[in-house]
C-alpha cells in the first residue's frame, strides 16, 4: 500500500506540479487549493505527510497546523511558503512544523525532503529528530548537522524530552520531576543553568536558536 501525502497549496499550477512529481515517486498524493475539507479528510483517510503553503485564502498554513496539534493531530508537516525570514521559519516550527522550505524551491529538493522525513517516521530504529538533530536512543548518541555532540546524562535526558514534547512548553516543575526526580536540592535556576549549558553545546555559535525560554512558563524545542 503506498503513502498518502496531502498537499495544500492555492496555486494551481505549483500544485500540479508537487502532485506530478510525488506521484512518480510511488506516492499517493491528495491535493487541495484551501484547508477547507481537510481536517475531514484526515479524520477518515489515513496520511502520512502534509506539505502546506503558509499562504492560504481560508486559513493561515501553520495557524491551521497549530490547531491541528492542539486536538492531536501529529502527520509530520513541511511547510513550503514565500515567507523566508528566519522569524518565519522560527514561527512555523512553533505552530508544529517539522521542516520548511522557502519559496522557489527546487522540485528535486522537495523530493528528498519528503523522502528524509517518512524514512525517519517509518523507521524502527530507536531515533529522535528535529530539525538537524538526531538522537539515537539506544546509542544514548547525539548528532547535529551530522556531528557528534557529548553531552552528560542530565543533558541528554533534558535534551531528549525537549523533542518528544516538542509541540509543548514544559515548565520547571515538568522537568525538576521528569529530569532530576524531585531531589529537594535542586531549584528553578539549576534547570536554567542546565539549559543554558545544553544550548551552548548544541548551538556553539548561536545562530540556530534550538530552545525558547517562554517567559514566565518554561521552555520549548524549536
Amino acid at each position: 500500500m503506498n503513502e498518502t501525502i496531502v498537499v495544500i497549496d492555492d496555486e494551481q499550477d505549483l500544485l500540479e506540479i508537487i502532485e506530478f512529481n510525488l506521484q512518480k515517486e510511488g506516492y499517493d498524493v491528495v491535493s487541495f487549493l484551501s484547508t477547507k475539507n481537510v481536517e475531514k479528510f484526515l479524520s477518515e483517510e489515513k496520511c502520512s505527510l502534509m506539505i502546506v503553503d503558509r499562504n492560504l485564502e481560508l486559513s493561515e498554513g501553520s495557524e491551521f497546523v497549530e490547531s491541528l496539534r492542539k486536538k492531536g493531530v501529529s502527520v509530520p508537516v513541511i511547510f513550503i511558503s514565500a515567507k523566508d525570514k528566519d522569524s518565519d521559519v522560527e514561527e512555523g516550527f512553533l505552530r508544529g512544523g517539522d521542516d520548511y522550505l522557502r519559496k522557489p524551491f527546487n522540485i528535486k529538493e522537495l523530493i528528498l525532503r519528503v523522502k528524509a522525513i517518512l524514512s525517519r517516521t517509518n523507521s524502527n530504529t530507536n531515533v529522535l529528530i528535529h530539525r538537524d538533530i538526531v538522537i539515537n536512543l539506544d546509542l544514548r548518541e547525539v548528532l547535529v548537522d551530522n556531528v557528534k555532540v557529548e553531552l552528560t546524562k542530565l543533558e541528554f535526558e533534558l535534551l531528549t524530552a525537549l523533542i518528544k514534547n516538542k509541540h509543548s512548553v514544559l515548565n520547571r516543575e515538568y522537568l525538576l520531576e521528569n529530569i532530576w526526580k524531585n531531589d529537594e536540592f535542586f531549584q528553578d535556576k539549576t534547570v536554567n543553568v542546565a539549559i543554558s549549558r545544553l544550548s551552548k553545546k548544541i548551538d556553539p555559535k548561536k545562530t540556530k536558536n534550538y530552545i525558547k525560554s517562554v517567559w514566565g512558563v518554561g521552555y520549548l524545542i524549536c
